[in-house]
């Protein structure tokens, strides 16, 4: 993974006073709300960023801006106060986008107070308005699972990477993207989704990564952008351990803390931050049961056991 500098306002101008001087490709993003402009000098990188967002209104002005440019080494600089992030040498365009999205999720974690909203680094797929979110760390096999999931007919997408959710009454869940960063190898868990790619223009990059239209994909009435969370899963992979139990949110509040919440896009890891997001997990993990489930089994078994919670939704 990468790791985040932060920087001073007075750094940030120097650095972006630089960039600027050179012509970029600018665009602004809807992503829950939040206006965040990419200004990048890869064609590629400004081509998926349209994929995979809505377009903000140009009268709006951002809330935070990812400055994604060619360099000799990779290095990330974090502005708080601007909301600016400075992406030099990054090779990944999944890492750009995921950056956009954990500037979001700074931005309403800094006004908590008033937006109460909050964001998950997790897959969840809708079923008739009722949903499960999953969360695990990189390599449990969370792609692997919700695609497997999204196979049956009575399932709906609404993220495989990343949401947002408020919390009240009841769990509410809300898309980040408009489309999919897909994998190209998902195919060789589920057979059946190699019809399914056949049909859809994809343009992979050097990760064997595309942006994908989901419509596309599934079908316009298979796509969710809201839902009512009503179970949580998380992801685990330890030999010798159950692959499947109900745990009690104080016990699931552990394994994220421990695990860092499941999220490697995080631009600030201090205390206050930690304490914001404990507060906001423990919060939404009292409203659902949660489950824990090991993925060393088969695909197809762990599969069967994550259906069985779709059951009771």
């Amino acid at each position: 993974m990468y790791e985040v500098r932060l920087i001073t306002p007075e750094e940030k101008e120097k650095e972006v006073s630089r960039i600027y001087a050179k012509p970029l490709f600018e665009k602004k993003a809807d992503i829950y709300g939040t206006c965040i402009k990419l200004f990048t000098d890869n064609e590629d990188y400004y081509r998926m960023w349209c994929e995979s967002f809505s377009p903000m209104a140009e009268e709006v002005r951002p809330h935070g801006r990812v400055i994604a440019v060619s360099g000799e080494k990779l290095e990330i600089l974090y502005e708080w106060s601007s909301k600016t992030v400075i992406v030099k040498g990054c090779d990944y365009y999944g890492w750009v986008k995921s950056i956009a999205l954990a500037l979001v999720a700074e931005f309403l974690e800094d006004f908590s107070s008033e937006h109460r909203r909050y964001s998950v680094h997790g897959s969840y797929v809708d079923f008739s308005g009722r949903g499960v979110g999953i969360m695990g760390p990189p390599g449990s096999g969370k792609t692997t699972l919700t695609y497997g999931l999204l196979l049956d007919k009575d399932a709906s997408f609404l993220t495989d990477d990343w949401f947002f959710v408020r919390v009240g009454n009841d769990v509410s869940v809300f898309s980040a993207e408009k489309n999919s960063y897909i994998r190209g190898n998902i195919e060789e868990d589920w057979k059946e989704y190699k019809g399914i790619f056949a049909k859809v223009p994809l343009r992979y990059d050097n990760k064997e990564r595309a942006v994908a239209d989901v419509k596309m994909l599934f079908g316009e009435e298979k796509i969710k952008e809201n839902s009512v969370m009503r179970a949580a899963v998380i992801l685990t992979r330890e030999p010798g351990k159950p692959p499947f139990r109900e745990v009690k949110p104080g016990e699931a509040l552990a394994f994220l803390q421990k695990n860092d919440f499941c999220n490697p896009h995080q631009l600030v890891r201090d205390r206050t931050k930690r304490d914001v997001r404990a507060a906001f997990f423990k919060g939404m993990l009292s409203k659902m049961p949660v489950y824990i489930l090991n993925t060393v089994e088969k695909p197809a078994e762990s599969l069967k056991r994550l259906e069985e919670i779709t059951k009771k939704l």
